[in-house]
């Protein structure tokens, strides 16, 4: 026994290492935003269109990836995620040379495919490699933590890289694709050549008749998956448009900020999310679902709230995390600082939205967790939406549109999440 488990270190640094490629590969959106309305003169609707490239190719490989996961398992599975996420990123790569906006789309639309599929495979691999149970859940939350330290470092290093946002171009990221790019092979090889268990899901007796009911009989879960979508959406267009507003100069409403320093306050905010998920983990036992997301929901919503409504001439000097991952202070108008606080609410939604949404469903939770996965699409519909409302009032009035997600995520916390189809059989 003690020889298997020697021979899944590898694995299990790899599958902890492509949980942070998730996040990496995704995270890279945010800052190549800033390079496309540098390098194409694109608006802030369109300097969304990778985010939304990115996350929209989940609505299209949701259910697919479960499909695949089925047929060929999950060593396959991951092998060919690796393989079309290297070769998303390698488009992306691509299209500085070419200097080409369209194939930076592609790429990006590519990229969201692959990180789909590893977001289906990731979980349960994790889980099977630590041999299930506590030891099992434990490497989930290890590459979970790993997740939000990529999310922490990409935006700083990529804003580094890029130094003047007003001359950056999509060459001044290559540093960043070439590492995505590296990480994707090693992976792949190390994949390739050592076994890996497969779960073994006992088939269980199934009925003939074709039941009536479905995920989508039961109201909590339908608001659920709506609450899924709005979620993701607000946890990316927070950042994603702070970051916008910083490095915009003050001609165009924006806060003139260098690259570097928006990177490291937009970074900020996914490691107040690490925080949060750590925090989130050890209060989980004692706190409800309800209590937890209701709260989260109340305290975003205040946040937003004030950084819309308050003048940006109020200055603050926030500690922010730093490129040579050291804490410093950097001057922000307090907008932007409420703004990153944020970070500690989105950081516990997922697992609160999810656990209330599936709550009662029995046999239906399965399919349930592939129509999360669908809407997910939501990270690239909302700030598009954000950018919209940017482009025709304001960076600060675009987060209207997080202040209505906030409200609703509330209501379902409150009243939405609850049960009301108890008498649908579900064993």
């Amino acid at each position: 026994m003690s020889t298997e488990k020697k021979n899944y270190v590898l694995p299990i640094i790899m599958m902890i290492a492509l949980f942070g490629m998730i996040s990496f590969v995704t995270g890279l959106q945010n800052p190549m935003g800033i390079i496309v309305k540098s390098q194409f003169g694109a608006s802030n609707f369109m300097s969304q269109l990778g985010n939304a490239a990115n996350f929209i190719a989940y609505a299209f490989m949701g259910y697919p990836a479960g499909m695949l996961l089925q047929r060929i398992g999950y060593k396959k599975t991951a092998l060919a995620a690796i393989a079309v996420g290297f070769f998303g990123v390698g488009i992306q790569f691509l299209s500085g040379q070419a200097e080409s906006f369209v194939i930076y789309l592609l790429g990006a639309f590519v990229a969201g495919f692959s990180m789909c599929m590893l977001n289906t495979v990731v979980n349960p691999m994790l889980n099977t490699l630590g041999g299930g149970g506590n030891k099992g859940n434990q490497l989930i939350q290890v590459g979970g933590s790993f997740n939000s330290l990529m999310a922490t470092i990409v935006p700083v290093l990529v804003g580094y890289l890029i130094g003047n946002a007003a001359q950056a171009t999509i060459k001044d990221a290559n540093p960043a694709l070439f590492i995505a790019m590296g990480i994707f092979v090693l992976a792949f090889l190390v994949l390739f050549f050592v076994n890996i268990p497969e779960p073994r899901l006992e088939k269980a007796a199934v009925s003939t008749e074709k039941s009536k009911h479905s995920a989508l009989s039961f109201r909590h879960f339908i608001l659920g998956a709506v609450a899924i979508f709005v979620y993701v959406g607000v946890e990316v267009g927070i950042p994603n448009i702070a970051n916008l507003f910083m490095t915009e100069g003050a001609d165009k409403g924006g806060l003139g900020i260098d690259t570097t320093t928006a990177g490291t306050v937009v970074g900020t905010y996914w490691f107040l999310m690490l925080i949060g998920r750590l925090l989130g983990a050890a209060v989980g036992a004692k706190v409800s679902s309800k209590a937890m997301l209701s709260l989260a929901s109340t305290l975003g919503l205040v946040f937003v709230l004030l950084a819309i409504f308050l003048p940006t001439s109020i200055q603050v000097s926030m500690p922010v995390f730093q490129s040579d991952i050291s804490f410093g202070l950097a001057a922000v108008p307090v907008n932007v600082m409420l703004l990153v606080l944020c970070g500690l609410c989105t950081s516990i939604m997922w697992g609160g939205i999810f656990n209330l949404a599936v709550e009662g469903l029995g046999k239906y939770t399965e399919a349930a967790s592939g129509i999360f996965m669908v809407m997910v699409c939501g990270g690239g519909i909302l700030p598009l939406i954000q950018g919209s409302v940017a482009d025709s009032l304001s960076f600060l009035s675009s987060y209207w549109v997080i202040a209505i997600g906030l409200a609703f995520l509330l209501y379902y916390a409150l009243i939405g999440s609850k049960n009301v189809n108890k008498d649908i059989p579900v064993e």
